[in-house]
């Protein structure tokens, strides 16, 4: 994945594509919708991307409500005026207080991360019994308990908060001893309630399903958010006739940070699944 080689390559910087060739916008407060764009490239293999991850003001989960629309608000305009043609929120806690106002806002297809994961627990749950791990602002937010029970009043849902694992995940502790040890211990009111299927409320946490699939208990299944929002995309795409056409080209991708680049050149790839050359610095706010 060469980013920007030349000047002929470039995608939303020296011109803009437009139509079905424009590419999806996908944002995020930091580093770990990442892995939103790693299964965006696996299910649609024919799309631009343009990500940005607002790595000055992240973590999003301690701010506010109205914070956190405007910082939203604020990257959906870079990202309109990019020309993109429809717009992924990767973040779960921007998802969850920002997402009705951009769909207000926003002239294009806005999807978030947690309807589709609701969703997905659904069709998977035998018992109706859901556990939902997330940050603190995803938790506290009840967003996942509202998307699930606006589909299923009758399920119970527990939702535990995870705050070390962000932290964790970013400093690549993923199958480490105090990793497994805080893991076990986050999970323990789960298992304690018998849920049989746990969403994956926070975009690292896909990296750290392997650990958590040891530690859940037997037949318990994890649903990756990742996987559920890039198959939504797909079918948004579908439905608004905004399908890129086939190529046979290599695509190019854009990788934008508003803050220390560098980290997220390093500390990508473990997200991404493969290597970042070329991240760009914009500052918004």
């Amino acid at each position: 994945r060469r980013l920007a080689a030349s000047r002929s390559r470039r995608v939303g910087v020296d011109s803009v594509v437009t139509g079905n060739s424009a590419p999806i916008g996908v944002f995020d407060s930091g580093i770990g919708g990442l892995t939103v764009v790693h299964e965006l490239e696996r299910q649609l293999p024919n799309e631009r991307i343009i990500y940005f991850g607002d790595t000055a003001r992240v973590p999003y989960g301690p701010k506010s409500p109205a914070t956190v629309e405007r910082y939203s608000r604020e990257i959906a305009d870079w990202l309109i005026g990019e020309g993109v043609k429809a717009i992924v929120v990767a973040c779960n806690t921007a998802t969850a207080h920002a997402l009705p106002m951009l769909r207000d806002y926003v002239p294009l297809p806005v999807i978030g991360v947690v309807e589709p994961g609701a969703r997905a627990a659904l069709r998977v749950t035998r018992s109706q019994v859901i556990g939902v791990i997330g940050t603190a602002g995803t938790i506290a937010s009840g967003a996942y308990v509202r998307a699930i029970h606006a589909i299923a009043p009758a399920a119970r849902v527990v939702a535990q908060p995870c705050p070390l694992f962000v932290p964790l995940v970013e400093e690549g502790w993923l199958d480490r001893d105090a990793t497994r040890l805080i893991a076990e211990e986050y999970l323990a009111p789960l298992a304690e309630a018998e849920v049989d299927t746990i969403v994956l409320g926070c975009t690292h946490y896909p990296l750290l399903a392997p650990l958590l699939g040891e530690i859940a208990q037997p037949g318990v299944r994890l649903i990756d958010s990742a996987a559920e929002t890039a198959a939504e995309t797909s079918r948004t795409l579908h439905e608004h006739g905004l399908e890129a056409p086939a190529t046979t080209a290599r695509l190019v991708h854009r990788f934008v940070a508003s803050d220390a680049p560098e980290h997220f050149l390093r500390v990508g790839q473990r997200f991404l699944g493969s290597a970042i050359d070329r991240v760009e610095k914009v500052t918004l706010g």
